[in-house]
């Protein structure tokens, strides 16, 4: 097994010699982060206002940081050009994105040429660890613009000769499986939904591939769908963990796949009590916080991700000193409240659907009926039709608290899924009760 490619890569950006050593880590990290809350105080109109009672300089530890006050998608989605460090003509690329915070308003991020270097670096290294120049890799996401993901994907991997061709999210499972054949492609990047759907369509038809590795990005990886992909394809999963707000990359898994690798001479990590803001003790679950560290055009301090993880405490099998985050389980916004006082949420009916061979993919909706709440799912089969009365049984007997008498109405039928995403927008239960 070989060690993530990100230890030696870190340990050169922090002029650390030979192996990384995590006290001078720690010490780079609370330096840059010093600096950062420097930059941010002088020139960030939010921040001026929203740290006006700290002095960086008392940031002296890591338990330090836990007095700096969080900042939350809604405090973009009200002010984004207030988070601004530099002015608008240094700002190489901006980033639209839809908000399920309170506000409604869209998210704006922005970034200089420097910071998408920044990102295209990451990129160069972290592919190392699935990929070499003898690949072909394609890049099922967005890469229409320059500076876009599938765009700095691309040009990372070229920089240790690795050949990428950028097809964009999928729209069409065959022409996609075709092109793969066509290519002759040995590895791909893409969204978990869509990678999932094309999976299945291959172990239902004709097609013989046969990939080397498969990275997914953008949303959570239900267990039952990397089961499916790995399956179809013979390949070795690698997940990835990362957001717009993050600068698109923050970690990704090696060779072990326990947990991702972070990119931690970039960003610093923190898992909290979304109640009490405080962070949790190592190897308990809470909201992953991260704040960034060599960011110029939007730097952002102990932002609220919204998704649920621990920090694994064992020494990860490929021998890194390097910290790991486990697999991101679902988001904190995620579950829905019943009327019965029970829990409902996308993760739930992932784990039973996207392990049944006879579905391509779903939607799920919930809606008011005669007074009581009632899911509805959309289902897409894989080949010829599928049975909904079989998936009714199975989902009840997986979740049998969530159909006690009075409880939840299941509806479950046949139709078209609109399953086509950027990756911007998670997939969830739409919530259309009254």
């Amino acid at each position: 097994m070989n060690m993530t490619p990100l230890d030696k890569w870190i340990a050169n950006k922090i002029n650390i010699p030979g192996r990384l050593d995590l006290k001078r880590l720690h010490e780079y990290q609370l330096e840059k982060l010093r600096e950062t809350l420097t930059n941010v105080k002088k020139n960030s109109r939010f921040y001026r206002k929203h740290l006006a009672e700290i002095n960086p300089s008392d940031i002296r530890d890591m338990a330090d940081i836990t007095r700096l006050p969080l900042t939350t998608p809604d405090d973009i989605a009200s002010d984004p050009e207030g988070f601004l460090c530099v002015s608008p003509r240094e700002v190489g690329r901006i980033v639209t994105l839809g908000t399920s915070g309170t506000t409604g308003m869209p998210k704006r991020v922005f970034f200089t040429n420097e910071d998408q270097e920044v990102t295209m670096d990451f990129f160069h290294h972290g592919m190392m660890t699935m990929t070499d120049e003898h690949d072909i890799v394609m890049i099922f996401m967005p890469g229409g613009t320059e500076g876009s993901v599938g765009d700095l994907l691309k040009r990372g991997l070229a920089r240790f000769g690795c050949k990428s061709i950028v097809y964009g999210p999928i729209k069409d499972n065959t022409h996609a499986l075709d092109m793969i054949v066509k290519e002759k492609i040995t590895c791909m990047v893409g969204i978990p939904a869509q990678i999932l759907s094309i999976a299945r369509m291959s172990e239902n038809s004709n097609y013989r591939i046969s990939l080397k590795s498969v990275l997914l990005s953008a949303d959570y990886v239900p267990l039952s769908a990397a089961s499916v992909i790995k399956k179809a394809w013979g390949a070795t999963l690698y997940e990835h963990y990362g957001m717009t707000e993050m600068g698109l990359g923050g970690g990704v898994a090696c060779d072990a796949g326990e947990g991702y690798h972070l990119r931690e001479s970039d960003l610093l990590f923190e898992v909290i009590d979304p109640v009490s803001a405080f962070q949790v003790q190592e190897g308990e679950y809470g909201e992953v916080v991260f704040s960034t560290l060599t960011r110029q055009g939007m730097p952002l301090i102990r932002y609220r991700t919204g998704d649920r993880a621990r920090f694994l405490v064992d020494k990860c099998p490929c021998g890194t000193l390097l910290r790991r985050l486990d697999r991101i389980t679902g988001r904190f916004a995620e579950p829905l409240m019943l009327a019965d006082g029970n829990i409902l949420s996308i993760t739930q009916l992932d784990e039973i659907l996207c392990k049944e061979p006879s579905i391509l993919t779903y939607g799920a909706e919930l809606q008011t009926v005669n007074g009581r709440d009632c899911l509805r799912i959309i289902v897409k089969p894989a080949s010829g039709p599928s049975d909904p009365e079989a998936l009714i049984r199975r989902i009840k007997m997986e979740l049998p608290s969530l159909f006690k008498e009075e409880g939840l109405i299941l509806y479950v039928e046949e139709g078209d899924v609109d399953y086509f995403t950027t990756g911007t927008l998670k997939r969830k239960i739409l919530d259309s009760r009254l």
